[in-house]
């Protein structure tokens, strides 16, 4: 393999996801069904080569990371600039109670979430921003081969646009509940390796 790719695999659930509460920052750690996506995960990347695998801080996500190591024999290094999308005074809140209690900022983070800053949060754009600082460690560490990120929804989704070098998201609520994908490869291209 002549070029660097990324293996960006999604963090598995906790409860908070079952519940369809905020998680963001919330240090939660993996539920039954997120331990049995982890195991999926695994079989599915049976006989894949990855080089590295780095993580964002969070429970589940370091849970995840460490699940999948084992098989590869890797130990995952955590990195803080991985770490989700602060929502602030929302972590912790029913979806619904967001949609009653503030409709209008509720259907704008719909339809256009890098608009929009959650109370006490942060914003896409600062996302954004630290994600490109932590590739451009990883590319620079890492020229080929695959390397592996462990990242819970919704910042696994930005990262994804940094990758891609698009700025569609979609619907940020419907990215921790809807069945995402588990994980997908995508080749770091010429102008994100040199971030």
């Amino acid at each position: 393999m002549d070029m660097l790719t990324i293996l960006l695999i999604r963090t598995g659930a906790t409860e908070y996801a079952c519940q369809a509460r905020i998680q963001g920052t919330l240090d939660i750690p993996l539920s039954e069904d997120g331990r049995e996506h982890v195991e999926k995960v695994i079989q599915q990347l049976r006989g894949q080569q990855v080089d590295a695998i780095y993580a964002g801080p969070c429970r589940a996500t370091q849970q995840t990371a460490e699940h999948l190591s084992e098989p590869l024999q890797l130990k995952p290094k955590t990195i803080d600039k991985l770490s989700n999308l602060n929502l602030g005074l929302w972590q912790g809140m029913l979806l619904d109670d967001v949609k009653v209690k503030q409709p209008k900022v509720y259907r704008q983070w719909q339809e256009h979430p890098e608009t929009v800053c959650p109370p006490d949060g942060e914003t896409l754009q600062a996302v954004r921003e630290r994600l490109e600082q932590a590739l451009a460690k990883i590319v620079k560490k890492h020229k080929l081969g695959v390397v592996a990120m462990v990242l819970p929804e919704p910042v696994r989704s930005v990262m994804r646009t940094v990758l891609r070098e698009t700025d569609t998201l979609g619907n940020l609520w419907d990215l921790e509940c809807e069945n995402q994908p588990a994980w997908e490869l995508i080749e770091v291209t010429p102008r994100v390796a040199s971030l």
